[in-house]
């Protein structure tokens, strides 16, 4: 079961939270401040921080800041009643993985956690797995029921791209600059050729479809 630390000094915010998490499924460790945090943070394993922003002692920004310094790699998600870009900017900047203004929907809420652990998961393991289906970064493979392929370079991290986001559209100039590079001499046709080649080869799993978004890009749906 994931754990999640919660960084919050008003206590009604904290049990709220609280519930909200336990009820979806996760352990919670509560902290008032961001000085607590960071020692529940040496003595306990915690995959997630969930944190306010406004605190005395020490604000979230600075809170993450330290987190970031020492070395951890653990999602951060920020939560705070400031909506201004800058806001948001700063906590992007300082190392939060995202960002939700109050009133937070709770329903939102635990949608962006599970996809802060899941791609969390997917750096760490360097493994995606979608039912049946495992992609290993490393080796460059696709792996089903035993069965196992090695895909050219480009074509995996393509499918990787977009099983790591499922149902995000990219435009064709966002995969090329992350795939092939801003420097690459490419143009966007070469997306479509590959797109179209991995659409051939695994058109018959059922766990996974590429879609085209017409005059923008692609995306991948999981097929429940």
């Amino acid at each position: 079961m994931f754990k999640i630390l919660v960084v919050e000094d008003d206590k009604n915010s904290a049990r709220l939270m609280q519930v909200i998490l336990t009820n979806a499924g996760y352990e919670v460790e509560l902290s008032s401040n961001g000085v607590d945090a960071l020692k529940k943070l040496d003595e306990v394993y915690i995959d997630l921080v969930l944190l306010d922003v406004m605190m005395p002692e020490m604000n979230g920004y600075e809170l993450t800041e330290i987190i970031r310094s020492n070395g951890l790699n653990i999602p951060i998600l920020m939560i705070t009643a400031k909506q201004l870009p800058e806001d948001k900017y700063k906590g992007f900047i300082v190392g939060a993985d995202d960002y939700l203004t109050k009133p937070v929907d709770e329903t939102e809420l635990i949608y962006r956690i599970k996809a802060l652990l899941r791609r969390a998961s997917i750096a760490n393991e360097q493994r995606l797995r979608i039912g049946d289906v495992t992609l290993d970064y490393n080796a460059l493979t696709v792996s089903r029921k035993g069965v196992s392929q090695t895909l050219p370079k480009k074509e995996f991290y393509l499918l990787f791209k977009l099983l790591s986001y499922p149902d995000k559209i990219f435009t064709r100039l966002q995969l090329m600059d992350e795939i092939w590079g801003m420097n690459s001499t490419s143009v966007d046709t070469t997306v479509n050729v590959h797109i179209n080649r991995l659409r051939k080869r695994f058109g018959d799993f059922p766990e996974f479809t590429i879609i085209a978004i017409k005059g923008i890009g692609y995306k991948a749906v999981i097929n429940q």
